[in-house]
C-alpha cells in the first residue's frame, strides 16, 4: 500500500485575478506578494486591502497563502519588514517565504508559530543547507532548481524540514540567490525583486578579450522547466509541496497550467501528448526542458520566445478563458428539522464551522403538507453561494405546513452566516512584537568596527598568477580547493595560506570536497571561505577559520549574527552595499568588503563553453579565461568553477585604491583575469605608490558607491 502523501499543489498569483483563477483550478496553495520586499515587484501585486481580501479568500476554500517577503533587505527596512510581517500574521497568511536568514531568525523570535519558508534565493543545495534553515527557524526550504533527481532523492530522505521543488516555469540560468548581472550592470538588482534579465539577452563567446567572438545566439537564455513527464518519480520522492512558477504570467495561464497538473497530481500519471502540447502553447520558449531533473545538461535546454510561440500562447489564452468553469465551491452538510409544536431549526456544517438557523412554529396543514422532497430540494439550490450540497438531512413530522419562501429566506441566511464564520475564522490576535527595538546608538553605528587580524585578504583564480608582492601584503592569500590540491607544492610556495569552497555543492560532490578540506588541513591550511554557511558542515576534521564570502548576500547585523552563529570568523558584506551602509553595518564580528576585482555575476550549472557531445571542453580546458561577448562589445569573463561549471566575471573590476574604504574590519581584492604584472600593479597601487599606471592594463573600473 502506497502511504506517501501526496505533495500539495503550489500555485502562482501576480495578481487578485490570477489568485481567483489559482483557486478556481485547484490549487492547494498560492504564493504571492504586497507592494514591498517581494522578488516579483514588477507583477501587479496586492495592496494591502487586497492581500487581506486575498488571505481570507483562501483562507476561506482552505487553500494555504504562502506570502513572499522574498528580497534581500537592507538594515533601515527591518522595523517595517516586522511591521509588515505583523499585518499579514493578524490577517491570517499561512506562511512567510523568506530569502534572508537573518530576517527569518528575527521572524521566528517574534511569530514563533509563523511558518517560515526558505527561498530558492537562499540557495539551498543540499541537506546540510536544509538542517541549517531548520535551525534558523525555517519549516520549510525551497530546493535549488538545479539539483538532478538522485541529489532530490538525497535531499528529501534526509533533510529534517520539509522540501518544496519548482514543477513548472521559468528558471534562472544562474544559481538562484547568486546572480548579480542585473544589479552590477545596470543597477536593477534580482535579490531585491527588479531583475532586468540580461540573460534573455544576444551574446557571442570569445577566447580573447577584444576579439569579436563565435556566434552563439542566446548562450544564457534558458527554456522553461516542465516536469509534467515525470510526475510518478516527483511523487516518490515525498517533497512537501511542487510549485509553478509564474507571478508574472497571466490569469488565464496560471489557470491552465493548475488545472492540468492538479489532474496529473489527483491521477498520480504524467502528462499525456495533447496536455503537454498544451502546456507548451500556453507559455514556451521553443518548447521545455527537464535537463537539470535528468542530469542531460546541455544545449537542448537553451531557448528564445519566438513570435510563433506568443500567437500559440494567445490562442492557448483565449481558449482557457472562454471555458467558463465554475468557481471553486466547499462542501457543505445541510440539514433541516421540522417537528410539531417547535421552531423550524436549520444547520449548515462546513471545514468545522457549524450554524445554526431558526424560524417560526410550523402550522398544521389545511390543504398541503410540506413533503419531504420540497425542502430537500430547497436545500439543493445553492446557486451562486460558494458551497455545494454534499450531504442533507432531514427530520419531518408529518401534517406539517411551512412555506417554500420561508425555507428559502431561511436557506439564505444560514449560508450567509455560514461563509462570515468561516472569514472570520482567519482572524489572530493582535500582539505586541517580542523583539526589542535597536538602541538608537546601535542604529547610529557610533560603536568603533571590528577589526580582523589578517585586514588585508586576496583571492587568486590561478595559482601561477600570484606575484612575490602579494605575500607580505595580504594576510591571508585564497584559492580555490581544488586549484590547490591539483598542486599544493606550486600553491604553497607562491604563499597560499587559505582555500576557497566552491560557491555550489550538492550532496553528490560532498565527499569530494571533503577529500579535498582533508588534503588542504594536511598541507597545514587552517583558513577557509565558504560560500553558504551550511557547507561549515564539510570542514570538521582540522583546526579550521572559516570566513564567510559576499555570496551570503549579508546585509543586516541580525544576517550577521546567524551567519556567526554558524560558525563563521568574519563575513564579507553584499557588493550590492554601497559605501555609507557598509560603513554603518555594525555586528559582533569583523566585516570586510570587495575593495579591488571583478565581481561574479553569475554561477551557471551548465558550462556554456563545453561543445555538446565532446569530452573535453573546447575551452576551458585549454583557456584559464574565455568572454562573453553583448551587444555592446562588452566583454565579461568566464571561468571554470568546480566540478565543471561556468563562473561569469564582471566585465570591468571593483576600484577603490583613490578612496580608502574606511570603517570595515577587513578588504578583499579579487584577481581573475590579471597577470602577475597587472596585480603586482594593483598591490603597488594600494600601497599608496604613484608609480603605477593602471590605465594600460584596465580600461574602466566600478567605483564602490
Amino acid at each position: 500500500m502506497n502511504t506517501v502523501k501526496r505533495p500539495e499543489l503550489l500555485a502562482p498569483a501576480g495578481s487578485v485575478d490570477a489568485l481567483n483563477a489559482a483557486i478556481r483550478a485547484g490549487a492547494d496553495a498560492v504564493y504571492f506578494g504586497g507592494t514591498r520586499f517581494n522578488a516579483r515587484m514588477s507583477a501587479d501585486n496586492f495592496s494591502d486591502r487586497e492581500m487581506e481580501d486575498a488571505i481570507r479568500r483562501c483562507s476561506f476554500y482552505g487553500v494555504r497563502s504562502n506570502i513572499t517577503l522574498n528580497t534581500v533587505p537592507f538594515e533601515r527596512e527591518m522595523d517595517d519588514l516586522l511591521s509588515y510581517a505583523e499585518q499579514l500574521y493578524r490577517w491570517g497568511a499561512d506562511a512567510l517565504i523568506c530569502a534572508d536568514p537573518g530576517l527569518a531568525s528575527l521572524l521566528h523570535r517574534t511569530f514563533p508559530d509563523f511558518p517560515l519558508h526558505a527561498s530558492t534565493q537562499c540557495a539551498g543545495h543540499n541537506t546540510d543547507a536544509a538542517l541549517f534553515f531548520s535551525k534558523v527557524g525555517f519549516s520549510r526550504m525551497v530546493a535549488a532548481r538545479e539539483l538532478s533527481y538522485p541529489d532530490l532523492k538525497t535531499l528529501c530522505s534526509g533533510s529534517p524540514i520539509e522540501i518544496e521543488l519548482f514543477l513548472h516555469g521559468a528558471i534562472c540560468v544562474s544559481q538562484s540567490g547568486g546572480c548579480l548581472f542585473s544589479s552590477m550592470v545596470g543597477g536593477r538588482s534580482g535579490n531585491r525583486g527588479e531583475c532586468a534579465q540580461p540573460c534573455r539577452l544576444p551574446y557571442r563567446i570569445a577566447e580573447r578579450e577584444g576579439d569579436s567572438g563565435t556566434s552563439e545566439g542566446y548562450p544564457l537564455s534558458l527554456r522553461d522547466l516542465s516536469l509534467s513527464g515525470h510526475i510518478p518519480e516527483l511523487l516518490s520522492l515525498g517533497v512537501a509541496s511542487l510549485k509553478i512558477e509564474g507571478r508574472m504570467k497571466t490569469p488565464a495561464y496560471v489557470e491552465g497550467v493548475t488545472r492540468i497538473f492538479r489532474r496529473l497530481l489527483d491521477e498520480g500519471r504524467n502528462a499525456d501528448r495533447e496536455e503537454t502540447a498544451f502546456l507548451s502553447d500556453l507559455f514556451s520558449r521553443n518548447g521545455f526542458t527537464d535537463g537539470y531533473f535528468t542530469g542531460k545538461i546541455g544545449k537542448e535546454m537553451l531557448g528564445v520566445r519566438s513570435e510563433s510561440d506568443k500567437e500559440r500562447s494567445a490562442a492557448a489564452e483565449k481558449a482557457v478563458s472562454a471555458g467558463r468553469h465554475p468557481e471553486r465551491t466547499l462542501p457543505a452538510s445541510l440539514s433541516c428539522r421540522i417537528r410539531s409544536g417547535a421552531p423550524v431549526v436549520m444547520t449548515a456544517s462546513c471545514r468545522g464551522c457549524t450554524v445554526t438557523e431558526t424560524g417560526s412554529v410550523p402550522e398544521i396543514a389545511k390543504n398541503r403538507e410540506i413533503r419531504e422532497e420540497d425542502v430537500r430540494g430547497c436545500l439543493s439550490r445553492l446557486g451562486e453561494t460558494p458551497f455545494r450540497a454534499e450531504r442533507i438531512c432531514l427530520e419531518i413530522d408529518p401534517a406539517l405546513f411551512v412555506s417554500l419562501s420561508e425555507l428559502n429566506a431561511l436557506r439564505r441566511s444560514l449560508l450567509s452566516s455560514l461563509e462570515q464564520s468561516l472569514l472570520r475564522r482567519t482572524e489572530k490576535p493582535e500582539r505586541a512584537l517580542s523583539v526589542q527595538a535597536v538602541p538608537e546608538a546601535e542604529k547610529s553605528g557610533v560603536e568603533p568596527p571590528r577589526i580582523s587580524q589578517q585586514p588585508r585578504r586576496a583571492l587568486f583564480w590561478f595559482t601561477e598568477r600570484i606575484p612575490e608582492s602579494a605575500k607580505d601584503f595580504y594576510g591571508l592569500i585564497f584559492l580555490p580547493i581544488d586549484a590547490f590540491c591539483a598542486d599544493p607544492e606550486a600553491a604553497l610556495q607562491a604563499g597560499v595560506n587559505a582555500v576557497a569552497l566552491p560557491p555550489v555543492i550538492f550532496d553528490s560532490e560532498k565527499d569530494e570536497i571533503r577529500k579535498m578540506t582533508v588534503l588542504a588541513a594536511g598541507r597545514g591550511i587552517r583558513h577557509a571561505m565558504l560560500s553558504h554557511p551550511s557547507h561549515a558542515a564539510l570542514l570538521r576534521e582540522g583546526e579550521w577559520e572559516l570566513h564567510g564570502d559576499f555570496r551570503m548576500n549579508c546585509c543586516t547585523r541580525e544576517t550577521a549574527a546567524v551567519l556567526q552563529s554558524a560558525g563563521l570568523a568574519d563575513l564579507c558584506l553584499s557588493p550590492e552595499l554601497s559605501l555609507a551602509q557598509l560603513r554603518a553595518l555594525r555586528a559582533d564580528i569583523p566585516l570586510g568588503a570587495v575593495t579591488y576585482g571583478r565581481i561574479p555575476l553569475m554561477t551557471l550549472q551548465r558550462c556554456i563553453l563545453r561543445k555538446d557531445g565532446a569530452v573535453e571542453c573546447r575551452r576551458c580546458e585549454s583557456r584559464p579565461v574565455s568572454f562573453l561577448i553583448d551587444r555592446r562589445k562588452t566583454a565579461f569573463p568566464v571561468t571554470r568553477c568546480f566540478p565543471h561549471r561556468n563562473l561569469v566575471w564582471n566585465s570591468v573590476p571593483v576600484w577603490s585604491a583613490d578612496r580608502p574604504v574606511h570603517g570595515i574590519g577587513f578588504t578583499l581584492h579579487l584577481f581573475v583575469t590579471e597577470s602577475r604584472l597587472q596585480a603586482e600593479d594593483v598591490i603597488r597601487r594600494y600601497r599608496a605608490d604613484p608609480g603605477s599606471d593602471l590605465s594600460a592594463p584596465f580600461s574602466s573600473f566600478r567605483r564602490i558607491r
